[in-house]
């Protein structure tokens, strides 16, 4: 097991500047279906730099859009997520458990992507089946985790003072951003308010915020204020 360890870690120091590259060795050392690297809250902002497959990056979307879930607690508390069996019952997540009903998660566990005291973000590792992990198996998830986090934001300060193309990232969430800028210059909102109405739309509507923003940008979506409510015209 040391030496598998050992393995994975290089595996990570190799991958510095290929997030691509993050979630391989989760997977390989652990006992779980998929994982996904992110960064959440207002340090970075909320976004999938990885993403193992499908569902591990609608995982990670779910919990943006629905604003709770383990990665969400793992950024906050800097502590790492345990959740074996998900379908428990008095799941902690209720949103979140009923939206990932349908796609068979038994178990997630989250590990927090931090640098000292600042906390960027969170791994997400999860599985069909339920499962746990050992105290060895957490120490060495959240250490793998931890050189994640310092790949992370080496790559974000070196990003400073110049632009991002995001073409590369298949996750990305930069559509939300710009979306979110349209609607608030609709409605003249603040920018936290302009995002709920992408977040209740998509509610409403039972899509995700990507898809709601892509409509928007694309000119197929428009909110307007009538007396004291805001429409939508499509």
């Amino acid at each position: 097991m040391a030496s598998s360890f050992g393995a994975a870690m290089e595996a990570l120091d190799r991958s510095s500047g290929s997030p691509e590259g993050f979630c391989r060795p989760f997977l390989d050392l652990f006992p779980v279906t998929g994982a996904a690297v992110s960064t959440v809250g207002n340090v970075l902002g909320s976004e999938t730099l990885s993403a193992s497959d499908e569902i591990a990056a609608r995982l990670d979307e779910l919990q943006f859009d629905l604003g709770e879930g383990p990665c969400w607690d793992a950024m906050r508390s800097g502590s790492p997520v345990l959740e074996p069996d998900l379908r428990g019952a008095a799941p902690r997540w209720p949103a979140f458990a009923a939206a990932t009903r349908e796609d068979g998660l038994r178990s997630i566990f989250a590990f927090p992507l931090a640098v000292g005291p600042l906390r960027i973000g969170a791994v997400d590792l999860y599985s069909l089946r339920a499962v746990e992990l050992n105290r060895t198996q957490i120490r060495q998830a959240d250490a793998m985790a931890g050189v994640v986090g310092r790949h992370v934001l080496r790559h974000a300060l070196s990003a400073v003072g110049r632009e991002l193309d995001d073409t590369g990232n298949a996750f990305s969430r930069r559509v939300v951003h710009q979306a979110t800028g349209m609607v608030l210059a609709q409605l003249d909102l603040s920018p936290d308010d302009a995002r709920l109405v992408i977040q209740g739309h998509a509610f409403a509507t039972e899509r995700t915020m990507m898809e709601v923003a892509q409509d928007i940008i694309d000119g197929r979506l428009r909110f307007s204020k009538q007396r004291d409510a805001i429409e939508a015209t499509e």
